[in-house]
């Protein structure tokens, strides 16, 4: 089975996560104390008692915002998430995984196997466990495709538990509780979507951390991190379109956008960073794409600065991230100005054989046209180069200020010495072009230089998950085919029926597998005299669990039943007596809809099927079950030889 990684392997990471979930519990008993104490408030109308409640209210208010300053500090330990190379990167924002309580599942479990299924629960146990012992580890996944897949497992198994444990009309009753992510406040359910949609956000969190770890100094590395972050987009843009009224902020629609745009941003970064490792030549077309490339990182940063300052999002981002974001958008601004400076500065004037190129590269260049002379006039002359190239280092060196100011202003970005270095580093470079360009005896006003125009050579993609990579088995086969048994449907306690064989046969015609079921009676024959009924299914034959027989072994065991006769198990399901039923289920089998589809009737689509409109939280996709399943839910196969008489 798979295993978390050990929670108590003190590693960085798990210290991290360990004073998480102290704080968590933390800040659960001060809601708690909160609650209590506001409820207290509002019952009292002795004055003297209401100013001691306000006074503990305002205590524990003061308590809860430092838990979560210290929550923010730990959610902006990205350090601790990056790799250990030596080369400079900017670091990148991970994101901490959604804790979880421990989840005792073996009673409520139990009681419904027994209530609903009729089987002897206790048979059932070790299954219960080994599902307990899955959600048990994928509560700390290792960063790596090894906990990726873990808790993929989890989630794939959570649609076979929904289909055998969560009938439309009623919950479990159990809770499923699980913090917010960044602000560490709790929320709890009965909708097993909530938990379907908080292992999604592990999914993308853990994508995030593996994206940051990645050494982006080398070319397989910042592929790694491009992949890491495309699927982090992928898994909280999935959350974000089958999710609606989540619980807890952090998978609210407007969070969710915002963390869409932080991973597509970090990936523009990855791409740029991919350029600058590659750029063999540094001849002036490919500066350009440079300074363009960086414009559009700075596109993106600004894009996510403005989600960030939205109304509900300001007071709940980590001021670090915002922090972050608005430094990284200022430099990379200063950055496509440095690159254009070089470009023109740097770089020969063209042949007239390279004018029409370059012509046309700069025609597109900047947002608005550089004032002065004609295109080609200014890139032949080597004086009109150097004097855009200063207006563009001069706006260069303002916005590198800009970023280092902001930068100064937030303790917890101050901590970030690799952030500090490429700052100060890429300012520098900056000033010590602009004074070797700068003649004493330049008499112009430098004017102002526009800005670039973003392009980028590889837009980011967001990727989806994957489920279908992650095959998982029903633990709970036992209990039988899922067509016929899950919690949607009813049946009637299973009756044992005494079979003999007469000169006709049994008199009933059979079809399908998995169950079998009997399709028609004869009037006056054996199975009729017995009590089977058009519609029943057979579970079992001599004892022998039938289940999941194939047709063909339910038949061979009939046929090898001697004078003794035989008996027969088996279930109906309430609601297919009714003539009508039956009408449509004749309709059903003759429009041959193809093989019995096991395990793959689970189609991603029920997978989002609404298991209790009454909870807050619904997928809002609803499934698209085909019409043929009107009738329990089995797509039949309906192959003429199949159906015989026996």
């Amino acid at each position: 089975s798979q295993q978390g990684c050990d929670p108590f392997a003190q590693t960085q990471r798990s210290k991290l996560q360990h004073r998480r979930a102290r704080i968590n519990q933390q800040i659960n008993k001060e809601m708690r104390m909160r609650a209590g104490a506001e409820n207290l408030f509002r019952a009292t109308s002795n004055h003297k008692v209401k100013e001691t409640v306000a006074l503990e209210l305002s205590y524990v208010n003061s308590n809860l915002q430092l838990l979560k300053e210290e929550l923010e500090e730990l959610n902006s330990s990205m350090d601790v998430y990056q790799n250990d190379s030596e080369s400079i990167s900017v670091p990148m924002i991970p994101l901490g995984l959604k804790e979880t309580k421990e989840l005792d599942l073996l009673v409520p479990l139990k009681d419904f196997i027994s209530e609903h299924y009729g089987e002897e629960s206790v048979l059932f146990e070790k299954e219960i466990k080994e599902f307990m012992e899955l959600r048990q580890a994928m509560r700390t996944p290792s960063r790596n495709e090894a906990g990726l897949e873990l808790l993929m497992e989890y989630y794939n198994q959570l649609y076979f538990l929904d289909s055998r444990f969560f009938p439309p009309t009623k919950t479990l009753g159990v809770f499923f509780h699980w913090y917010d992510s960044l602000t560490g406040v709790p929320s709890h359910q009965r909708a097993l979507a909530f938990e379907k949609g908080s292992v999604l956000f592990n999914l993308g969190a853990l994508h995030t951390q593996i994206g940051a770890r990645q050494d982006r100094a080398s070319l397989p590395g910042l592929n790694q991190a491009i992949d890491a972050f495309q699927k982090a987009a992928g898994a909280f843009n999935y959350l974000k379109e089958n999710f609606s009224n989540a619980p807890s902020l952090d998978m609210s629609a407007a969070s969710l956008t915002m963390l869409v745009r932080l991973m597509v941003a970090q990936v523009q970064e990855c791409v740029f960073e991919k350029m600058t490792l590659l750029r063999a030549q540094n001849d002036f077309l490919s500066r350009l794409q440079l300074a363009q490339e960086a414009a559009r990182v700075e596109d993106v940063y600004s894009l996510v600065h403005q989600t960030m300052s939205q109304p509900h999002i300001k007071d709940y981002v980590p001021f670090s991230w915002t922090a972050m974001v608005q430094v990284k958008s200022e430099h990379f601004k200063a950055l496509s100005h440095y690159f254009a400076a070089i470009a023109l500065c740097d770089c020969p004037a063209p042949s007239d054989a390279e004018l029409p190129e370059q012509e046309k590269a700069f025609l597109q260049f900047h947002v608005t046209m550089p004032e002065g002379p004609s295109l080609s006039v200014l890139l032949q002359d080597p004086e009109e180069r150097r004097k855009l190239g200063k207006a563009h280092l001069k706006k260069a060196i303002m916005k590198h200020e800009e970023a280092m100011r902001i930068h100064g202003l937030c303790k917890i970005l101050r901590k970030m010495d690799i952030l500090q270095e490429v700052l100060s580093f890429a300012h520098k470079r900056s000033l010590s072009k602009y004074s070797e360009i700068d003649h004493e005896e330049d008499f112009f006003e430098t004017g102002e230089a526009p800005d670039i125009h973003p392009k980028t050579h590889q837009k980011p993609e967001i990727k989806s998950p994957n489920f279908s990579q992650v095959k998982v088995t029903d633990l709970f086969h036992r209990l039988g085919p899922l067509s016929v048994f899950s919690a949607k449907n009813k049946w009637y306690p299973a009756r044992r029926v005494h079979l003999m064989r007469g000169e006709n046969g049994f008199g009933f015609t059979l079809r399908g597998d998995s169950p079998v079921l009997i399709a028609g009676v004869i009037p006056g024959g054996c199975a009729a005299e017995a009590g089977l009924k058009e519609g029943d299914y057979i579970i079992s034959v001599n004892g022998k669990d039938c289940k999941w027989s194939k047709h063909a072994e339910v038949v061979q065991l009939l046929k090898s039943t001697g004078k003794e006769g035989v008996d027969i198990g088996v279930i109906t399901l309430q609601g297919s007596e009714c003539p009508k039923a039956v009408d449509r289920k004749a309709a059903v089998m003759s429009s041959g809809s193809g093989m019995l589809k096991g395990d793959k009737e689970n189609s991603r689509k029920s997978l989002m099927n609404s298991k209790s409109a009454s909870t807050l939280l619904v997928w809002s996709k609803k499934s698209k079950r085909s019409k043929k399943s009107t009738y329990s839910g089995v797509p039949f196969t309906a192959v003429g030889d199949n159906e015989a008489m026996y």
